[in-house]
C-alpha cells in the first residue's frame, strides 16, 4: 500500500506505467492489478499527512526484453515522471519520480 495525496492520478500515472489493470478507484483509494488478473495488488490510500520521508516502497519497472530503455523512461515523463537523484551515481538504471514524488528505477531490459 502506497500513501498518497490523489489516488485517483495515482491510478491513471501507473495503470499507464504498468499496464495494470485499475480495479477498484474512489477519492479514497485506488487497487491495480496485472492485466492478467496474477500476482500482488498495487493499492494507493488517500493520506491527510504531507510526506516528509521516503515512502517505504520502491518500485522498479523492468522494460521487456529488446526494448529501449531510453524510449521507455522518455514514455514515462509524458505520463507525469520525473528524473531525480538519490545520490546513485552512474548507474546502468534510471531513477524517477511518479507525480507525486515516489522514487522509481527504470531498469535496463534484458536482452
Amino acid at each position: 500500500m502506497v500513501d498518497c495525496a490523489d489516488p485517483r492520478a495515482m491510478a491513471r500515472f501507473w495503470g499507464s506505467a504498468t499496464d495494470w489493470t485499475v480495479h477498484e478507484v474512489d477519492d479514497d483509494h485506488a487497487t491495480l492489478r496485472s492485466s492478467k488478473g496474477v500476482g500482488p495488488y498495487l493499492e494507493f490510500l488517500r493520506t491527510p499527512d504531507l510526506r516528509s520521508v521516503r515512502t517505504r516502497v520502491h518500485l522498479d519497472l523492468l522494460p521487456y526484453a529488446g526494448d529501449d530503455a531510453a524510449v521507455e523512461v522518455a514514455r514515462l515523463k509524458t505520463l507525469g515522471a520525473e528524473e531525480t537523484d538519490i545520490g546513485q551515481g552512474d548507474v546502468p538504471w534510471t531513477v524517477l519520480a511518479d507525480p507525486e514524488g515516489n522514487e522509481f528505477c527504470v531498469l535496463a531490459p534484458g536482452r
